[in-house]
């Protein structure tokens, strides 16, 4: 009991210095953090308010620190800045609590030193769940712009593959390859993979899928990029496409996807290639 009224007694002189000193605090916090008073001002407040009220609750505190890291994050701060930040808050209230000199000044301070750790540690916890976020969506924009959907030709269209092909990439290459097909009305693929290093049992299943799945939208896919090395491995491993075309270029499966649409290719006599479609 006689513990229990000693830490009263300390928390409450802690209080008192903290409002009696507010501006001096205030003033060697921001020299200290070196940050924006309006965001210490606002925290400090907040603070205050939730000790002035004798519940512990710092839900308050919590969310200007936790949205304060976000922010940081986001501009591409260190954590340890807004953890510098919120420790700085404890060497501002030394300065007043070894001026004021009473022991019970000291006991008060080395509660309130516990309580701004734990809110130091709040914000790194803040910081590494923004940063997993944005790491996050920054890979997902990445992952979009490395599968692009082009448009060959009127109702061809081609899906360029560079690097691995995991199930979250397949996920990307099948939704833009749909939203395209029903967005261009387009009845030919062409799936491309001469960027892919290797094809594996795994590989060759996501590419089964993004055929099927275009296949369910109406449109015929040519799959181009074999080359020698992936002709060896997909017979070694076994792999079958069943009726799926495969062609060893893109240009092979454009000329392929061409005769499909009832468009002729023909070489002039100056060497180029005269496109015409059927009728004409």
């Amino acid at each position: 009991m006689i513990l229990t009224v000693h830490s009263d007694v300390a928390r409450r002189r802690v209080e008192d210095l903290l409002q009696e000193h507010e501006e001096q605090i205030i003033a060697r916090w921001v020299q200290i953090a070196k940050a924006p008073s309006d965001e210490l001002l606002d925290i400090y407040r907040a603070l205050r308010s939730a000790l002035d009220q004798g519940k512990g609750d710092l839900a308050d505190v919590r969310g200007l620190l936790a949205e304060l890291s976000r922010t940081r994050a986001r501009a591409g701060h260190p954590p340890s800045d807004t953890a510098r930040a919120v420790f700085g808050l404890k060497e501002a209230l030394y300065e007043v609590v070894a001026a004021d000199g009473e022991a019970e000044a000291l006991r008060g301070f080395i509660w309130f030193s516990r309580l701004i750790d734990d809110l130091g540690l709040l914000t790194f916890e803040t910081f590494a769940d923004a940063r997993e976020k944005i790491i996050m969506d920054q890979a997902e924009q990445l992952l979009e712009l490395s599968t692009p959907v082009v448009k060959l030709w009127d109702g061809i269209v081609a899906v360029p593959l560079i690097g691995t092909l995991d199930s979250a990439r397949t996920q990307v290459v099948m939704e833009k390859l749909l939203q395209t097909l029903v967005d261009t009305g387009a009845e030919h693929a062409v799936i491309d993979i001469t960027g892919v290093p290797a094809v594996d049992t795994q590989v060759a299943q996501h590419l089964l899928k993004t055929v099927v799945a275009a296949r369910l939208m109406g449109a015929e896919c040519v799959i181009s990029g074999i080359r020698p090395q992936i002709a060896h491995t997909i017979v070694t491993l076994g792999i079958e496409f069943g009726d799926i075309v495969t062609k060893a270029s893109l240009a092979d499966a454009l000329a392929h996807a061409f005769r499909r649409s009832g468009v002729q290719v023909t070489a002039s006599r100056n060497s180029r290639i005269a496109v015409r479609a059927e009728g004409v």
